[in-house]
């Protein structure tokens, strides 16, 4: 052990002279014409994920699931621990990326394949890397499209998690730039177009019989089920800490002083992080049909189609569209629900099902082909496969 001698120190502001020509302003970021296609972003800072932050994300985003929960549970089906939440794993790997992929950006346009890969545990160390796929330029007035692929690594190198988004930016303008890091073509990016699942042999133990309802399983469900999940979940301002605790840097979602001086229906308070909305909103609807989920086959089709802000009460429909028996394919009887995934915000399911209807299920941006009008209480939509283990 280092032993290294240090002693007080004197008071030095009063006496040094103010050089107020040597002044530094961190800027972080990028505007559109600082991505270019092809160039691969290597984030700064990991987090390691102890067995208390799983827990607690697990519990404060509402998940039922005791793979998240429950160490004997999860160990009993073939796990080496407990499983951190896919959402935790989704929301830090996309975090991880803010400051590089979307810290200047005007929205997030949506998401696409995402696909869990291997499973993470508490003590796990979570790393992400970008690659810029493509980058449409509408012009120095208008802001521009940044399509990216984003991956998630552990500590050991493996692919955990990839997934791609589309983020608004505009051009800069005039505005001050920052310094960000370079990037590099050549960098160890691990991506994959023909993604393999690398899990552990699943076991269907005794004696768990009462840790889930015995209404959730594969056999329960079948193409064309709604489920109008019951209970909100009122937004407060938890938000904020939260924010940075999955590692997100983007002042518009705790910093009122940046928000306030936003034009537009993200301005004003700051915007509750989507990536928040999104697993409050799974997490609503965990009770009803992912409690006995044994892997996260992934999400694609994801939008966040109005903000949401702090004392805002979400609530959550979900639609069966498809089931598939996968027959022993993952170690055990198992079959794959393919579900649609609508979250609202300040109205009960309930009431919105009987006042919208079949409209709740069409995608906002593709109202206005079909003559309607986009849904003000409608906040979130997204397609999602699951492999829910038989009785």
């Amino acid at each position: 052990m280092a032993k290294i001698p240090t002693s007080p120190f004197a008071e030095l502001g009063p006496k040094t002279p103010v050089e107020t020509g040597t002044v530094k302003r961190g800027i972080y970021g990028r505007y559109l014409e600082e991505f270019t296609e092809g160039a691969i972003f290597e984030h700064p800072r990991e987090l390691t994920i102890d067995r208390s932050f799983a827990q607690e994300f697990a519990t404060t985003f509402m998940e039922a699931n005791p793979l998240y929960l429950s160490a004997p549970y999860a160990q009993a089906h073939g796990f080496k621990d407990l499983l951190v939440s896919p959402l935790m794993v989704f929301n830090i790997a996309l975090s991880l990326g803010v400051q590089n992929d979307s810290e200047k950006a005007l929205a997030n346009l949506g998401y696409y394949d995402v696909q869990f890969l291997k499973p993470v545990y508490p003590g796990d160390t979570l790393s992400a890397k970008t690659k810029i796929i493509k980058i449409d330029d509408k012009g120095a007035d208008k802001p521009g499209i940044v399509h990216v692929r984003t991956i998630c690594l552990n500590q050991n190198k493996e692919l955990v998690l990839q997934y791609e988004r589309k983020i608004m930016i505009y051009h800069s303008n005039g505005k001050p730039k920052g310094t960000p890091k370079p990037v590099i073509k050549e960098a160890f990016f691990p991506e994959t177009d023909s993604p393999v699942i690398e899990l552990p042999e699943l076991k269907f133990p005794k004696g768990f019989e009462t840790a889930t309802w015995t209404d959730t399983y594969f056999e329960n469900f079948a193409a064309g089920q709604i489920y109008i999940h019951q209970n909100g979940r009122t937004i407060t301002d938890e938000h904020f800490p939260w924010t940075y605790r999955v590692g997100n840097t983007h002042p518009l979602h705790y910093d009122k002083l940046y928000s306030s001086g936003i034009s537009g229906p993200m301005g004003g308070e700051p915007v509750v992080y989507g990536g928040l909305v999104f697993a409050w909103l799974c997490g609503l609807s965990s009770r009803d049909v992912t409690e006995n989920v044994i892997w996260d086959l992934g999400f694609t089709e994801g939008y966040h189609t109005q903000p949401s802000f702090s004392g805002d009460t979400v609530t959550a429909i979900t639609r069966v569209l498809s089931v598939k028996d996968r027959g022993t394919e993952f170690g055990i009887p198992a079959g794959e629900v393919h579900l649609q995934f609508i979250g609202l915000k300040n109205i009960k399911a309930n009431d919105a099902f009987e006042k919208f209807g079949a409209d709740l299920f069409l995608k906002e941006n593709d109202k206005k082909k079909h003559g309607k009008e986009k849904l003000p209480e409608k906040i979130f939509e997204i397609e999602r496969k699951i492999l829910i283990k038989k009785k």
